[in-house]
């Protein structure tokens, strides 16, 4: 098995300030927040998947990958703005922010549309740093967000075989495996990712207002995509609930989405002038 990388395979001697994006630079201080909380998300996996002890092992590898990504993208932070103090930040975050840890059962109603939510979050993360890769001129961001991108869409297969795996028999009907997915969809506007945001970048003291630290982090993160991320992420989210990654249903539902994202993007970009 080859092995995997780790934040000394990171070209750190090629970075150049010279091509720092400050918007950039917010938008990762968020990544690295929510990508290292893995920790409870693991802990929330296994709770739910208590009796599947044989996927127990793949969960607390892919918890440990994740928090990975959030050192790489920390360090990157901190080293286009030495102000930012990663472990503080963190620590505030997860202090503000907590899974339902208590739970036994998958919020999703059943473990296969667990499994199926993992699969939709990573098509997110898959796309999203890609995206990143593609729009960064900064070389060692670069290279970060093509490794993390790497190991998402990984992290996709991983989900998507254990599911196939789990559920043989497909017993989550077409209609509602689209309920998870889109609900799984929605919460990417849910708290975590607008609390990151403010935890990320402001102090102690700054007041949080949910929205408008959504509308400020979706601004940063919406610019960066272009049509083949969304078409990817969407295909990916096809294959997921049991539809053709591609053909007729793939490029409507690619071009409904792309529309509806370029319409939302400049919507942000009239609230933030």
């Amino acid at each position: 098995m080859n092995r995997h990388w780790g934040l000394d395979d990171i070209g750190w001697d090629k970075f150049d300030p010279s091509k720092i994006d400050p918007d950039m630079v917010m938008a990762i201080k968020t990544a690295s927040l929510v990508e290292a909380n893995s920790e409870d998300y693991v802990a929330y996996l296994l709770n739910v998947f208590h009796a599947e002890t044989w996927l127990h092992e793949a969960i607390r590898k892919w918890g440990q990958e994740e928090r990975l990504h959030g050192q790489a993208l920390a360090a990157w932070a901190s080293k286009a703005d030495p102000d930012f103090h990663f472990e503080e930040r963190l620590a505030r975050f997860r202090e503000g922010y907590r899974l339902p840890l208590e739970a036994t059962e998958s919020v999703r109603g059943s473990r296969a549309g667990e499994l199926l939510a993992r699969c939709v979050v990573e098509c997110g993360t898959s796309s999203y740093y890609s995206a990143i890769r593609d729009a960064t001129e900064e070389p060692v961001l670069k290279q970060i967000s093509h490794l993390v991108a790497g190991d998402e869409f990984r992290h996709f297969k991983l989900f998507y075989d254990t599911l196939k795996t789990f559920d043989p028999e497909d017993s989550l009907g077409l209609f509602a495996k689209i309920k998870v997915a889109l609900g799984r969809v929605n919460e990417a506007e849910d708290d975590e990712l607008a609390f990151a945001f403010h935890c990320a970048n402001f102090g102690p003291e700054a007041h949080y207002d949910r929205e408008s630290s959504m509308l400020a982090y979706s601004k940063r993160a919406y610019r960066n995509y272009r049509y083949g991320h969304l078409a990817r992420a969407i295909s990916m989210i096809l294959k997921a609930i049991g539809l053709a990654p591609h053909g007729l249903i793939a490029r409507v539902a690619q071009r409904g989405a792309w529309w509806l994202w370029a319409k939302r993007a400049r919507r942000l970009e009239r609230v933030a002038a």
